[in-house]
């Protein structure tokens, strides 16, 4: 059962898709749960508490071009030869005197260097604001960038064409679509820890909610060489099924596209296809003890399964459909890309420490909390130091002149916090391996110091005759057989492992 109410421009698209899946629709809404929901803009489209919604809280945020440069550059820091596929990119307006001091040094070094950059506003679509220009000097800062910030990148050569034309096309080419399922998965890698603080802002552990999907439009160019370059994510890729024909001069009439229909409906539903609740169901029930036939017509009897989606029982939907178009690439395809997720640790830290359930931002307490927790303070990084880390950077992040509903630490923010700190302790090392160095180390204090939580719980709960304590400094016990700790024994294992790795 989908409930379609929200859907806006993909209505239609998404009504063929319930017609050939024989799934029910409920159009205007209703009251009992529905187990999918479909939203046309955002997941704060409706308050929902269960099922399935088709929109991430924060997805349309995180893909915003602003925030898309900033993920994806921070991993360009960490692994510059696996994101090479997003042109070099400057912030407007924080970022315009690096940008023109850094073209001022290429041109230098490169006197045949002949630049074009494309201006591109952070909140614009279609087209609407983007320009081009030859240098710095030629940005419009008449504009008033402070109020519509922007992102300006080199503009991209070499690109594929055809007839010196840019070109639309379906690619059937295996190492084409190996590069561009990469390039999905490295961009997905570097939203997903940003998009894990906005769950749990809106979908709190504990609290009951949705589990959410999205389709998300790539735009991407082919070089001469056929390699991949995104140009940008769109959160809400146009899903309608006609377009604007003119009758007669200034007439214009919505006619339907053949085209639009044939891949905007595969795309829908195939997409339910892979979420269909149905199949988890009875995928759930299977693995279940069967009831006994009484207690089933009995359930039966009390009111049926009004909740449930509506299949022909007497015919399987899915024999009468082509084969799914879309296919799971991540997280199916993503082990290979674990090496990569080092941000999203990074982001787990952030979270745990965040302390109030909904909130997106890490106040100073919180902040020295982790620092105190994970062992990361000593003679040459006292406490003072810490709040001055804390204020310096909180207070640029906060005067970038981006809307912040709370005060404090955003992610970012910690991202960066979190470097300089492993470039502090690990000088010697390359920064992806500062960065895993420290995360190792953080985890492992974590892990210890949740095990000598568990240890004090159990000492209490149980009684045992062993003097049990837990001190500021640590843990002391008198003697006393315990079971090994295993967790704190795998996170040892797994430093062990990472250092020798390295070495």
């Amino acid at each position: 059962m989908s409930r379609s109410s929200k859907a806006k421009t993909s209505l239609e698209a998404l009504k063929i898709s319930l017609r050939q899946l024989r799934w029910r629709e409920c159009p205007f809404g209703r009251r009992l749960p529905c187990d999918i929901y479909w939203h046309g803009v955002s997941f704060h489209d409706n308050d929902i508490f269960s099922g399935q919604v088709n929109k991430f809280p924060g997805m349309t945020e995180m893909v915003r071009k602003i925030t898309l440069s900033r993920a994806v550059r921070t991993m360009q820091d960490l692994f510059p030869e696996e994101y090479n596929f997003y042109p070099r990119s400057w912030i407007l307006p924080e970022e315009f005197p690096l940008f023109v001091a850094e073209v001022r040094m290429m041109k230098e070094n490169d006197p045949a260097w002949k630049p074009t950059f494309i201006v591109k506003p952070d909140g614009g679509c279609q087209g609407d604001g983007i320009y081009l220009i030859k240098d710095p000097s030629d940005i419009r800062l008449a504009g008033n960038l402070q109020s519509r910030p922007a992102v300006v990148q080199e503009y991209i050569c070499k690109p594929l064409l055809i007839d010196k034309l840019k070109f639309d096309i379906r690619v059937d080419i295996k190492k084409v679509w190996s590069d561009i399922i990469s390039l999905v998965i490295k961009t997905i890698v570097a939203l997903t820890p940003e998009l894990k603080v906005y769950y749990q802002s809106d979908i709190p552990t504990g609290k009951p909610g949705p589990t959410c999907f999205q389709i998300l439009g790539f735009d991407i160019l082919l070089m001469k060489n056929l390699k991949p370059m995104l140009l940008e994510v769109n959160a809400n890729p146009s899903m309608r099924i006609e377009h604007e024909q003119e009758l007669s001069p200034g007439v214009f009439e919505n006619v339907p596209s053949p085209v639009d229909e044939e891949v905007k409906v595969a795309v829908i539903r195939d997409t339910l296809r892979l979420m269909d609740p149905y199949k988890k169901k009875k995928k759930d029930n299977l693995s279940q003890p069967s009831e006994p036939a009484s207690e089933k017509k009995e359930q039966l009897s009390e009111g049926g399964s009004t909740d449930k989606l509506e299949h022909d029982s007497s015919k399987n939907p899915e024999a009468s459909l082509p084969s799914p178009c879309l296919k799971q690439v991540f997280p199916k395809y993503a082990k290979q890309f674990n090496y990569l997720r080092l941000v999203e640790r990074v982001a787990a830290l952030f979270i745990r420490f965040l302390g109030v359930k909904g909130t997106t931002r890490l106040g100073p307490t919180g902040f020295r909390t982790f620092v105190r927790n994970c062992k990361l303070s000593n003679s040459n990084f006292s406490m003072a130091t810490v709040d001055i880390l804390y204020i310096d950077i909180t207070r640029r992040w906060n005067s970038m002149g981006m809307d912040h509903k709370e005060s404090g630490m955003c992610l970012q923010a910690f991202v960066e916090a979190f470097f300089c700190l492993a470039q502090k302790r690990y000088k010697s090392l390359p920064l992806h391996e500062q960065v895993a160095t420290l995360i190792d180390f953080c985890e492992y204090q974590l892990v210890t110091l949740d095990e000598r939580r568990l240890v004090c719980s159990r000492g209490i709960t149980e009684r045992r005759p062993a003097l049990v304590t837990c001190q500021p400094d640590g843990l002391h016990l008198t003697p006393a057989h315990h079971a090994p700790l295993l967790n704190r024994t795998a996170a040892t294992n797994k430093l062990a492992d990472y250092r020798s790795h390295r070495l």
